[in-house]
């Protein structure tokens, strides 16, 4: 969205603000001004009471552009727009969950359960705020000018709702003051709640945001939820249509972002499948928060578990963590987001270092350039696309190998004196990249406009890539989430099969035997193996694995309930043996119970549990009639039985 909408400071036409609602999208606005004697200063925090002091600390001071980014077009106002991602230190946070699973095996009865019981929590332990930074530059001021932000705080990362609502809310508050966060507030708590994975309206003012929400499978648990995925599983198979997003920061600028790389993306998708600590470092935050989302984007529908920053600053209170990691530690499992060159000195134990980005951007998008792969430097001013992939994959030409050799020998301290487009890594790649996707991205020269256009067709291509390669490479995992449906006139009162038993150990044997199937074959070099063995004990696998168990066994038990909604028991009953008949009203004793339970419970108590609740005490009063006397006498030993029973005939 390029316009704000037109706005008008009425108070008769303010939609009145309801708190519950709003926190359904966002917990609240700041606006953020640098004091030169003072330095990051809170105005306004909206609602008030929203967040802590050393919350309203922490944004303030990841709501700037770090030095680096000063190195900018001295223009007269200078506005951009990033993100960035912190830790919420809350009393009730749910970190426990994969301490109850071992790679090595699942408790097969255990897994939705444990994760249900963790996502109840409904904490969050991250906070994404959202930044418009406005930069107005005049030399009758002691610094020559001054800078203001305006942030949007949420627990969710809806990069499609936010960055557009920025470019509303940012020149509104410059022009109105609080009263626009306060009209703004009003309009989002009016919102209908969010619907992971589908297409909304979101009116603001007489515009209206038509955005595309992140599929419900890819949000972190903490986000507060509701765990019910059976109807928006992982996909199986290429999605047909493209529109649809099957990850986070679908609408991430990956061409762009990694346009200087674009032979690297293989690698980069590798270490973060396995979980691979990696600093990105860009002149600006606009380019690195990019270029984190992008990076987080090629691993869709995996659930990203690794801790991502897209922009990252030494003043957060990880920072001094890291810093202090010592020789033969290992750095956890981050991607950050940074600016400061200082970083590069500070987290020297960072295996894996990205530079990306150009020092002076056309645009608030990434910028075009013109250096090819890491260790390569294009000699070209402004050659295509086409040509700047054959460049790259001249592997052995004198003047890229010596490029290459300079780049490794420097490593990636010589950014403190310029700024290249480069990978410092000893990681070997086993995913081989492919050129013909290379060859198919549409290089549009410089123009801006017809520039963003191109941006749109190549992430595409690019997207639909590595999402096939990463649907393929989980392929493998499918047997083990295979749910099975009651059989055409049998009964559906019976305990449904378990999913297969996982064993790493057992998955990783019939692996290498069978092979994880012709396109990974294709694109992977001959360690293919050693490969899934690391995504196995890396962060990213289990999350994803409990989660789709969880997501399958609910799949199979609506399967199975929706059978026994229009099982005739009657007619099922009279071919049963004696023992058939105990067994069968033993399952429809328990299942009862357990419907009973979610009535029970707060907000539970839906049209299709009552429904169900009646349908099995007609079954079981049916069951308990095909009973012999004795048999029947028995049963009703019991007292709780017995008032069960009597609870239904009345």
């Amino acid at each position: 969205m390029s316009r704000s909408p037109s706005f008008k400071v009425r108070e008769e036409l303010l939609p009145s603000l309801d708190p519950e609602s709003l926190q359904r999208w966002i917990v609240g606005f700041c606006a953020i001004r640098f004091d030169l004697e003072q330095g990051q200063l809170v105005e306004v925090c909206y609602p008030p009471g929203c967040l802590t002091n050393d919350e309203e600390l922490e944004i303030a001071y990841s709501s700037f552009p770090d030095s680096i980014s000063q190195q900018q077009n001295r223009s007269s106002i200078h506005d951009c727009i990033f993100f960035f991602r912190f830790r919420r230190h809350l009393k009730s946070q749910s970190t426990e969950m994969d301490k109850n699973f071992s790679p090595k095996s699942i408790d097969k009865n255990n897994v939705g359960e444990e994760l249900s019981s963790t996502s109840s929590a409904n904490v969050s332990k991250y906070m994404y705020g959202f930044v418009f930074n406005r930069q107005i530059h005049d030399e009758r001021l002691k610094r020559g000018g001054e800078q203001k932000s305006v942030v949007v705080l949420s627990h969710s990362p809806y990069s499609s709702v936010f960055r557009p609502l920025l470019q509303i809310i940012g020149p509104l508050y410059f022009e109105f003051g609080k009263v626009a966060l306060e009209h703004i507030a009003a309009y989002v708590s009016a919102w209908p709640a969010p619907i992971p994975g589908k297409l909304m309206d979101l009116p603001i003012g007489n515009e209206t945001l038509k955005v595309n929400l992140p599929p419900v499978h890819c949000l972190p648990l903490e986000n507060g939820l509701s765990f019910d995925e059976s109807a928006s599983p992982v996909a199986p198979l290429l999605p047909s249509n493209q529109s649809i997003p099957q990850g986070l920061f679908h609408d991430a600028d990956i061409f762009g972002a990694f346009r200087g790389i674009l032979l690297q993306l293989w690698l980069l998708w590798e270490l973060l499948v396995i979980g691979e600590p990696i600093l990105i470092i860009a002149p600006t935050p606009s380019q690195c928060c990019e270029a984190v989302a992008s990076l987080v984007s090629l691993i869709a529908p995996l659930l990203c578990s690794v801790d991502f920053r897209p922009y990252f600053t030494i003043h957060d209170p990880e920072f001094s963590h890291l810093n202090s990691i010592r020789e033969g530690e290992t750095f956890p499992s981050m991607v950050l987001g940074v600016t400061n060159l200082f970083f590069l000195k500070a987290l020297k134990k960072i295996p894996h270092i990205v530079s990306v980005g150009s020092l002076h951007p056309s645009s608030n998008r990434v910028a075009l350039s013109t250096r090819s792969s890491a260790g390569k430097v294009s000699g070209r001013p402004d050659g295509g696309l086409q040509q700047l992939s054959l460049q790259s994959l001249q592997k052995f030409s004198p003047s890229s190998l010596l490029n290459a050799i300079k780049l490794r020998r420097d490593g990636p301290l010589c950014l403190m004196t310029e700024h290249k487009e480069a990978i410092w890594t000893t990681y070997s790649a086993i995913t081989k990249p492919d050129t013909s996707i290379l060859n198919r991205l549409v290089d549009a020269g410089m123009s801006p406009r017809v520039e963003e256009s191109m941006s749109v067709v190549n992430n595409e291509i690019l997207r639909r890539h590595f999402l096939e390669l990463t649907i393929n490479f989980l392929a493998p995992f499918g047997p083990y989430f295979r749910i099975t449906a009651p059989l055409e006139g049998s009964s559906p009162y019976v305990d449904p099969p378990s999913l297969p038993p996982f064993s790493a150990d057992e998955f990783l044997s019939s692996l290498s035997t069978r092979g994880p199937g012709k396109f990974i074959l294709k694109r992977m070099k001959s360690n293919w193996l050693n490969f899934y063995r690391r995504f196995l004990n890396g962060p990213n696998f289990m999350p994803w694995f409990q989660r789709r168990r969880a997501v399958a066994e609910r799949e199979q038990d609506r399967l199975w309930r929706h059978s026994r909604m229009k099982t005739d028991m009657q007619q099922i009953v009279s071919k049963m043996s004696e023992l058939e008949i105990v067994d069968s009203f033993n399952v429809i004793e328990k299942l009862l119970h357990r419907e009973l339970q979610v009535l029970q419970q707060p907000g539970n108590g839906g049209i299709d549990s009552t429904a169900t609740c009646e349908k099995l005490m007609r079954d079981l009063q049916t069951v308990f009639n095909a009973l012999t006397k004795d048999m029947q006498q028995i049963m009703l030993s019991n007292p709780e039985r017995a008032s069960l029973l009597q609870r239904i005939v009345n």
